[in-house]
């Protein structure tokens, strides 16, 4: 099928079933084109409740389309490629955690909002990577048990060093994999531009950077400037501003490098079959309850 025509039917789908389509930034031009809201996965969730419609489609990963079911219970949430995943979202099993609790009950739990429901349930409170500096700072707890990504926990950590703080080996495969190599031989090819990196990278290269911060803070800031600016975050953020801002000296840190292959699984075809018959996300309402619960921490907290 063309793609004029299967974009046409999406529109017709969504528009004659009521359907809202979410999508994360790092989602190709076609599905950010499509969609009624974009933005990253806590602002979708927290937009989605407030949407005047019974179903949403989630174009992201299942961690996002969870956390959407966890706000609005009552909303019918379709995922747009069942086999999306977040590794990161998966490197750590909730009994660690708990066997961590028991042993060390003097640290609170903070998880970043990249992980499942269960490990959600198990936390104490919950954070993105813009506000973790924020929420950490005005938590009671003395001593953080920062989950799953240590390179994010550890960029935290540089900023709050009145508190100590207790990591895992998890990580984002597509982040950590930068290198301070890397950044040297971008500015190598690009002399002058400026730097924008997400905290999710290493501590040797986002101390390379002209800016660290979240994917939405990565994009005002390039908005910011007229400067030309090397993009060190998933390959969807360059794509969907050089789309905007054609004439922009707009460059990604590598061009083999920095894709989610889980993101890349939403095509305008999985759109358009998770409108007919797309996975509902279901969550038994105990968990949902304590998966809930560090979220509601973090608004407490100024998240």
């Amino acid at each position: 099928m063309k793609k004029d025509e299967l974009i046409k039917l999406i529109k017709q789908e969504k528009e004659s079933k009521n359907i809202k389509i979410l999508a994360h930034t790092y989602q190709s031009p076609d599905i950010i084109e499509l969609a009624d809201v974009t933005g990253d996965s806590y602002m979708l969730a927290k937009a989605a409740q407030k949407l005047d419609c019974e179903t949403v489609l989630m174009c992201g990963v299942r961690f996002m389309a969870e956390t959407v079911k966890i706000l609005s219970p009552k909303k019918r949430v379709l995922l747009s490629a069942a086999g999306a995943t977040c590794p990161m979202a998966l490197q750590i099993e909730p009994q660690r955690v708990l066997e961590f609790k028991k042993e060390h009950p003097e640290y609170a739990v903070c998880a970043y909002i990249n992980t499942t429901a269960e490990l959600k349930a198990v936390s104490d409170v919950c954070v993105t990577s813009s506000s973790a500096v924020r929420i950490i700072e005005r938590m009671e707890a003395k001593s953080i048990l920062f989950i799953p990504d240590k390179n994010l926990g550890r960029y935290v950590k540089s900023k709050v060093p009145g508190k100590s703080f207790a990591f895992f080996d998890g990580c984002c495969p597509v982040h950590d994999s930068v290198t301070a190599d890397d950044v040297v031989r971008a500015k190598h090819e690009h002399p002058g531009a400026l730097f924008a990196v997400h905290p999710e990278c290493r501590p040797e290269v986002t101390a390379m950077a002209n800016f660290v911060g979240s994917t939405s803070a990565i994009i005002d800031y390039i908005l910011s400037t007229d400067r030309d600016v090397i993009i060190g975050t998933e390959r969807g953020v360059a794509d969907y501003l050089k789309a905007k801002h054609p004439q922009r000296g707009l460059y990604r840190l590598r061009e083999d490098l920095l894709v989610c292959r889980d993101m890349k699984m939403t095509t305008l075809q999985e759109v358009y079959s998770a409108l007919i018959s797309g996975e509902v996300i279901e969550m038994d309402e105990e968990l949902r309850l304590k998966a809930k619960r560090p979220l509601d921490s973090m608004l407490k907290y100024g998240g």
